[in-house]
């Protein structure tokens, strides 16, 4: 994604990986080939891979640099994490803050952390491994996590769940335990021009959000939407949702927001150029990327 400015606010994007991942009715388990075949003419090969059919996604953050504050948006999956369930997730070594810095942020400039919701992809890099042990990546960052995610979790592991692939202890707790975590709730405002809003479903406190500055918009959607193909199916919900019915009248409630407008809709694993907007087609949408 080349640099998105939105009014006086500029946003960029920095990869921590970007590749065919999934096959469709892993991610989506409604979804079929007699489905997907007649979408394949614009989802190929942006989205969908040719000849392997597997889903192409980004895990990527974005940088939100407005005229007060440098923000982080979701932190993938990070370094050195012990993932052995996910195999193309564990013990990576990526240079995720040599790209950061190349876009213009070193970790000690980060004024706010932000989770779109606390799954293992979009945690990671709030910590890294120092010394043995698990420190906030971004020292003098405020890590803003909604009060009701938290609280999901954090009731899950009392109750002796390991909980996202071990990443809300590696991940989310040692940045509580050092001071630095905000919880707020699922309306938050940041700023002008910066504020949260509830999209329960993928996660119970699962939010998006929302990004505006002299008359143009943006939505950073989170996994609201995972993959382009949602457009022409709003109900796939990912296996991933904790609740599937739910996390489709979201997305539905969404697309149907976006769509025909000028706002810019950010997702958190659309792959390359990223940035869109949604538009009607019949009694479904499509995603048009940007440029």
């Amino acid at each position: 994604m080349i640099t998105l400015n939105i009014g006086d606010i500029r946003v960029d994007r920095v990869v921590e990986s970007e590749l065919p991942i999934f096959e469709p009715d892993f991610l989506f388990p409604d979804a079929t080939s007699t489905a997907l075949d007649p979408e394949r003419h614009w989802l190929e090969p942006n989205f969908i891979e040719p000849g392997s059919g597997k889903f192409i996604m980004s895990f990527h953050s974005y940088i939100v640099r407005t005229p007060h504050h440098t923000i982080l948006v979701d932190t993938c999956v990070g370094n050195d994490k012990h993932r052995p369930a996910r195999d193309f997730w564990h013990q990576l070594d990526n240079p995720y803050l040599d790209d950061l810095a190349r876009l213009g942020v070193r970790a000690e400039e980060v004024d706010f952390v932000m989770c779109t919701h606390l799954h293992v992809d979009h945690v990671g890099w709030n910590t890294r491994l120092i010394d043995g042990r698990w420190v906030p990546t971004f020292p003098n960052a405020r890590y803003i996590f909604a009060r009701e995610e938290f609280a999901f979790w954090e009731a899950q592991r009392a109750e002796g769940h390991e909980v996202n692939h071990g990443s809300f202890d590696d991940s989310v707790l040692p940045v509580v335990e050092h001071g630095q975590a905000v919880m707020v709730e699922a309306d938050h405002a940041m700023e002008d021009g910066i504020w949260l809003a509830p999209a329960p479903g993928h996660t119970p406190g699962n939010i998006v959000i929302n990004v505006e500055s002299g008359g143009d918009s943006a939505i950073m959607c989170g996994d609201t939407i995972h993959h382009a193909s949602q457009m022409a199916y709003p109900e796939w919900s990912s296996r991933f949702c904790e609740d599937p019915d739910l996390s489709r009248q979201t997305r539905r409630a969404l697309i149907e927001q976006l769509a025909d407008t000028d706002t810019h809709l950010l997702a958190a694993h659309f792959p390359t150029p990223v940035a869109g907007r949604v538009v009607s087609h019949g009694d479904a949408f499509r995603f048009l990327p940007a440029g």
